[in-house]
């Protein structure tokens, strides 16, 4: 069984002006035509990319659908790209 990503929303805030150039240039490096997400995502001017970057995003809580609540983008991790994986939100079962 190959990797199945999902998607949980988008984060749009924490990036300062010295982060963004660079980040947006790796990105169109990484430029795929169709989503890597498993399911339809409805996010109007995506640019999707290779699923290789690890970022790691601050939240407040899971709604009750599986999406972030008030994500923000905190930085780029290279040494997580092996232990990935969907947290649990608290008090019920993710699927």
């Amino acid at each position: 069984m190959g990797l199945r990503l999902r998607y949980a929303g988008r984060a749009g805030t924490w990036f300062d002006r010295r982060t963004l150039p660079g980040l947006r240039a790796r990105l169109d490096q990484m430029a795929v035509a169709t989503s890597p997400f498993a399911g339809a995502v409805r996010e109007k001017g995506a640019h999707w990319v290779k699923p290789v970057l690890v970022a790691q995003i601050g939240f407040t809580e899971w709604t009750r659908d599986g999406m972030l609540r008030h994500p923000r983008f905190l930085g780029l991790r290279d040494d997580k790209a092996s232990e990935v994986v969907r947290e649990r939100p608290a008090g019920r079962v993710a699927g």
